[in-house]
């Protein structure tokens, strides 16, 4: 009996499958654009697309599942008081060669906003997506996902997990929304054989001798658990941070943000939902005026502690995924590799 829960897909027919997907929804897959940068793009017409499948893309998800900026309700104020109403709704969307990194931040991201009640903005948009994952063969120059146990391939959460054979892709169906897209463009496929599996064994095997990184993240995670890291390191740290917010800006697991109201006339209006992060100068200050947290060394401490201690300590694992592209994006130096290297040599009291 055929097992649709794991199928492969001959090269060939990539382009007609997604073709055939972009009828039904929204495209969305790595594109490298006139200027050379690898960005997730909707596509418009697949024949006409460059997709990217052998560069990081330089931002995660996060843009499309939590936009920038976003319209969370419109309100109008009557004699009655203010009426609010949600913003529209979103369409389906199919996000195609998502990173096993980018997929461990889509799961944690649907963990922040469950609790303590779903976010209906956050959720209109996840139920609404299809995601189709590209495990890593050859990981790229600044990745650790390896150590952050969340790539390059995956054991659960996607809907259709791709591992490149070079010939043909080995499909895995993680959830009822994969396995119905198999089952719907069965005539894509073909039936797996015991040399698809041992090829994608071998791949497994040899992609762990390919990481360049050796970041200690279990080990400064666990000791984060009972010591405090010594001052000197966030002195270290924080002297060298220009305050630019490009890590959490491209980073996949920051989720903070700020609500405001924003008046279209004297009638009606806007309430957006922007982000934010704990690096921003006005992220604790208060309405007085008054702040907190010593600017001076405490903000990228609020950061790395976030990742690594608080949300180990709650959920078992940090909400770094081990994507690299804070330490791409850092010109000072004090991504979060940075910091486990210091505290893994035991600079904590």
């Amino acid at each position: 009996m055929l097992d649709l829960n794991e199928m492969i897909l001959p090269k060939d027919n990539l382009t007609p499958l997604l073709r055939k997907l972009a009828k039904d929804a929204r495209l969305i897959a790595p594109i490298k654009n006139s200027y050379g940068d690898t960005l997730f793009t909707v596509i418009d017409d697949i024949d006409k697309a460059a997709i990217d499948l052998e560069n990081q893309p330089q931002a995660s998800l996060k843009p499309y599942l939590l936009p920038q900026q976003e319209t969370l309700a419109t309100y109008r104020n009557t004699e009655g008081g203010y009426i609010f109403a949600e913003a529209d709704e979103e369409p389906e969307s199919i996000y195609f060669g998502v990173r096993s990194c980018d997929l461990t931040a889509v799961l944690y991201t649907d963990l922040v906003f469950s609790r303590p009640v779903k976010d209906s903005s956050y959720f209109k948009r996840r139920n609404k997506s299809l995601l189709i994952t590209i495990g890593c063969n050859h990981p790229f120059s600044n990745c650790f996902c390896e150590a952050s146990n969340s790539g390059p391939y995956l054991e659960y959460g996607y809907d259709l997990q791709f591992i490149d054979l070079g010939d043909a892709y080995f499909v895995s169906a993680g959830r009822r929304k994969g396995l119905d897209l198999l089952e719907k463009w069965l005539y894509f496929f073909r039936a797996v054989t015991d040399s698809d599996r041992e090829k994608r064994y071998q791949l497994q095997l040899e992609v762990r001798g390919k990481f360049t990184q050796n970041i200690q993240v279990s080990q400064v995670c666990q000791l984060l658990q009972d010591h405090e890291v010594d001052d000197s390191i966030w002195r270290k740290l924080s002297g060298r941070c220009y305050d630019c917010g490009g890590c959490a800006y491209v980073c996949p697991t920051c989720t903070c943000f700020s609500v405001d109201d924003a008046a279209i006339d004297e009638n009606h209006g806007l309430r957006l939902r922007s982000w934010d992060a704990c690096t921003s100068s006005g992220f604790t200050r208060m309405t007085g005026g008054h702040n907190p947290v010593d600017r001076r060394t405490d903000a990228l401490k609020r950061r790395f502690l976030h990742k690594l201690k608080y949300d180990y300590a709650e959920h078992g694992k940090p909400s770094c995924t081990g994507c690299g592209r804070c330490v791409d994006i850092c010109f000072g130096g004090v991504d979060i590799t940075t910091f486990i290297s210091l505290a893994a040599k035991g600079e904590t009291v």
